[in-house]
């Protein structure tokens, strides 16, 4: 249903990640909590994803790894802090080669038009470390992930 865009303003500690897409809000849900299918969307197209724990609960634990063509593994872990189906979940993130940097990432699906707008907000513990995540590359990511979520919502039986 549309690109994804993203709010990156100077001087402030947070992203945001804003993309809308033709499912209902509950199959967006269940897609992007359901472990099996985070391999298939989650990260950049180029490196293949592995989820190690996935706990959807308030209190419960994630980790996924990325793994590059090389066999090189890079881990994401955090911890839920909210759920409410369908709605919205909370939870921290973090990217293990940086332990300093924690995010709470904040993500709210809203029903618009037949499809869902799904907005992810993460707020970074300082602008520079919001902006390290900036030049690392973090919106290319996003931006890819999105557009695997799409092809894997359009694929996805709707209830």
């Amino acid at each position: 249903m549309g690109d994804t865009e993203f709010i990156i303003e100077p001087g402030r500690q947070d992203v945001v990640m804003i993309r809308t897409f033709d499912a209902p809000r509950e199959v967006v849900f269940q897609v992007v909590t359901d472990p099996e299918l985070i391999p298939r969307w989650w990260g950049p197209h180029v490196l293949a994803t592995r989820v190690d724990r996935m706990e959807v609960r308030p209190g419960g634990q994630w980790r996924y790894a990325n793994i590059d063509s090389d066999g090189g593994e890079h881990f994401f872990r955090g911890v839920y802090h909210d759920i409410v189906a369908p709605e919205r979940y909370v939870r921290t993130w973090q990217f293990e080669g940086t332990p300093e940097d924690v995010a709470l990432e904040t993500v709210t699906l809203e029903a618009v038009d037949g499809g869902t707008r799904y907005v992810a907000q993460s707020v970074h513990r300082s602008v520079e470390a919001r902006d390290a995540i900036i030049r690392a590359d973090g919106p290319r990511g996003g931006r890819e992930s999105m557009d695997r979520l799409a092809e894997l919502l359009a694929s996805h039986p709707n209830p």
